[in-house]
């Protein structure tokens, strides 16, 4: 059997710890160059891929000023993706709500953004993928806006067409098992139309005893924090709501006064909620064992393979896992951009095509039962008692008042 040639080079942006990239390069895709700041994140693109440029200065919003197509041994147009998922912190829904932070393009984190559109501007590239959650593309302090108008410079100035489709997706109904929202924009240099791949496990979703039941583990994290002891006495896909009024459980807490994720536990059938970059000592999801997840429980349910590996002090791994883009959705979104550029050898895209994704893991027949659930210790008797719900929408805490700012 012939080897299979690559079907594209790609500039990688934002890189974090690669999920955007091992995904593409399940898809047939070359990574050429990662911009990346952060330390921790190089760390592990180095350990697993040493053959990958990744520039010390990994900042985008100044690389424009020295990074070229030649220094790619490109000329401008030759690139075939750029790729990448900017600081979606600006965007998030947790931006609207924290007093030190700020939102949309008026968060000086944003910027980068610039420096994205500036190097499309010099590697004209053939395509453009940006992943990031949903806020960056729609919403009142959005960066669409910024976006589309950028493109249509870059459009007039080179007689380019990129035209942007986006749409937001759930990485579960593509076969990852996480629920994470995320908004999804392709563009194409040449004005090709862009078909976003339809789901393809929506009501049968791949779950969380599915990523994780063949995972040996050699160390399990233990909880911590005050509240951590009640997880045994909380259901499988449940969090602190059983434990209130409303719920099945003691009344130690109000309705809804809590974030969704406080003491938020896995359910074998179903696939997990968001994974967090910074999880707090309550902040879920746990494993079914009422325990924290480990690194490596978190990389499958993120559906990196279990060859990427990760490296330093264990909160730093958390984060840059809890901030990857999933890889199998990745994957299919190269597959789709490959087959719609119609990029490399025609039989190797056909062959690409009819593959089942590398990193799709499939459902288990049979699930073991959920695990029993427990009295609550007496150390949290002393809470039981009547609670205020929250007031209802719109009554609780209000956003944070923004200051106009020049952006």
């Amino acid at each position: 059997m012939r080897a299979r040639r690559p079907f594209g080079r790609v500039l990688s942006l934002f890189t974090g710890a690669g999920g955007l990239d091992v995904g593409l390069e399940r898809a047939g895709l070359v990574t050429v160059a990662c911009l990346e700041t952060d330390g921790a994140a190089q760390a592990v693109l180095r350990a697993n891929r040493p053959s990958w440029w990744i520039p010390a200065d990994g900042d985008v919003t100044g690389a424009p000023s020295w990074l070229k197509p030649v220094d790619l041994g490109l000329k401008p147009g030759e690139l075939d993706l750029i790729a990448g998922g900017p600081p979606c912190q600006p965007f998030s829904k947790a931006a609207q709500w924290k007093s030190s932070a700020r939102a949309g393009m008026r968060d000086p984190r944003a910027q980068s953004i610039h420096g994205m559109f500036d190097l499309i501007d010099d590697f004209l590239p053939k395509a453009l993928l940006i992943e990031n959650v949903s806020g960056f593309l729609q919403g009142k302090d959005s960066a669409l806006g910024v976006v589309m108008e950028r493109l249509d410079g870059i459009n007039r100035d080179h007689g380019t067409n990129y035209d942007l489709s986006w749409t937001i997706v759930d990485s579960a109904d593509y076969g990852v098992p996480q629920h994470r929202q995320r908004a999804i924009a392709i563009a194409y240099r040449d004005g090709q139309e862009v078909a976003l791949p339809a789901p393809t496990h929506i009501g049968r979703p791949v779950r969380s005893w599915d990523a994780l039941w063949d995972l040996k583990e050699v160390v399990k994290p233990a909880p911590s924090g005050y509240w951590s002891g009640l997880l045994p006495s909380i259901p499988e896909g449940k969090n602190y709501l059983h434990h209130t009024a409303r719920g099945d459980g003691a009344e130690l807490f109000g309705w809804r006064t809590r974030y969704w994720s406080f003491l938020l536990k896995l359910a074998k059938d179903r696939p997990s909620w968001t994974l967090p970059a910074s999880p707090g000592p309550s902040t879920g999801p746990f494993h079914w064992e009422n325990r924290p997840l480990s690194v490596r429980e978190q990389a499958r349910l993120q559906s990196f393979p279990d060859s990427w590996k990760f490296s330093g002090v264990e909160r730093a791994q958390r984060k840059v896992v809890g901030n990857a883009t999933p890889p199998l959705l990745a994957e299919v979104l190269g597959r789709a951009i490959i087959s719609q550029l119609g990029v490399g050898d025609a039989d190797d895209r056909e062959a690409l095509v009819a593959r089942r994704p590398t990193l799709l893991r499939a459902r288990r027949r049979a699930l073991p039962c959920e695990e029993p659930v427990l009295a609550i210790p007496d150390i949290y008797r002393e809470h039981i008692g009547a609670k205020d719900a929250h007031p209802g929408h719109g009554r609780g805490p209000s956003p944070r008042v923004i200051t106009e700012e020049v952006a």
